[in-house]
């Protein structure tokens, strides 16, 4: 994807999560970007690198910043990735200091014009094409207004796990499609919340009617220097401190998402609605909602040897095709079986996989299931 004035765009994949709510498969040695979860064979990290290899130069424009503790695996993963552009981060602080660390070394490498875009590794994107049309807009109105764009994934129903963005003033259209100022970010609602949001409706100034919110995907175009200059003005000691230490000073740094530390802040947000049917694979029920995935005709969803009498709408998961996985009776569940270990959890209830984990942590003998 060439841009207009010849500013090379940076695309950064974000790996650096645990991936916790996929567990017993995603596991602190591999995590969940590792893992094929769609059928192609492909891993999330792997199908992210090769969805941005072609919106920019190639390898040698496409950066990745994760933790510390799996950098091999990312490594032999994405064997063609340029070493210099492979962060590890030595402890979490979530995305606001490995956006400004990344953001810091592509400066000073490529310069403060360039365009960087930052794409978590774990979203299943189905229409590349759109993705790419929808990206060439959020490049041009970054270069164009020095804005922060983040892409907007229209809601399809009131969700209660992401975060929403409403929309304020209309922008424009670029390349064809509208943009709008950020009025507001909302973290994740409860469900009487989110029902409202999706009941909202305004006319835009072309006179077109829209839903003015928008799930937040986490994925954000902006020139450097313009991020920069908002970590300065609205996070200034944690860019300070990764200018003087860089790497070093990850220890001192706090744990803070970039919409808290800058985008909910900052008077260059903008959102641009994405054009392409989206999913962040954030628990088990993912795999119910990725089309690739079989159903069987009691709606199960089963990627293992199953066999089932009056089961209903469960994920079925084997890692071995040496598992056979039976359910007799039992409506709504995940069950999962990864080597000597079985997670069966209602489909409520996975995104408390994580307070489960709470107490493995606390159990000596569990730990290598960790």
């Amino acid at each position: 994807m060439s841009n207009t004035d010849d500013r090379p765009f940076i695309p950064v994949i974000l790996a650096g999560g645990k991936g916790e709510r996929f567990w017993p498969l995603s596991r602190s040695h591999h995590p969940k970007q590792f893992l094929s979860l769609d059928g192609s064979g492909r891993s999330l990290l792997q199908n992210t690198a090769d969805r941005l290899l072609t919106v920019s130069q190639g390898w040698e424009a496409l950066w990745v910043v994760t933790a510390a503790p799996i950098v091999a695996g990312v490594r032999a993963q994405l064997p063609e990735l340029k070493t210099v552009h492979l962060l590890a981060e030595p402890q979490g602080r979530d995305t606001a200091p490995a956006v400004a660390w990344t953001t810091l070394e592509i400066a000073r490498q490529v310069g403060e014009t360039a365009i960087v875009g930052c794409f978590p590794a774990d979203h299943w994107i189905a229409d590349e094409a759109a993705f790419r049309r929808t990206l060439a807009a959020a490049i041009e109105l970054a270069q164009q207004e020095a804005a922060i764009v983040t892409l907007g994934i229209p809601a399809t129903h009131p969700a209660t796990g992401y975060g929403y963005i409403e929309q304020g003033d209309w922008l424009g259209t670029y390349q064809s499609l509208p943009a709008y100022r950020v009025k507001r970010f909302t973290e994740k609602p409860d469900e009487a919340t989110a029902t409202t949001f999706l009941a909202s409706r305004q006319r835009r100034a072309d006179g077109a009617e829209t839903c003015p919110y928008t799930w937040n995907s986490g994925m954000f175009i902006f020139q450097a220097g313009a991020m920069l200059a908002e970590f300065r003005r609205h996070a200034p000691d944690l860019l300070a401190a990764l200018e003087q230490d860089g790497i070093n000073a990850y220890p001192t740094l706090p744990k803070i998402s970039l919409d808290y530390a800058v985008m909910e802040k900052t008077d260059r947000a903008c959102i641009i609605p994405a054009q392409f049917d989206w999913d962040d694979l954030g628990d088990w029920n993912a795999i119910a909602r990725l089309p690739a995935n079989p159903r069987d005709r009691a709606e199960n969803v089963t990627l293992a040897n199953h066999v089932g009498l009056d089961a209903r709408r469960n994920i079925v998961f084997a890692q071995s095709a040496q598992e056979v996985i039976a359910t007799l009776g039992v409506n709504d569940l995940v069950i999962v079986r990864v080597n000597n270990v079985t997670l069966v959890a209602h489909k409520d209830r996975t995104q408390d996989i994580k307070l489960l984990l709470k107490q493995l942590h606390d159990r000596p003998e569990f730990q290598d299931l960790l």
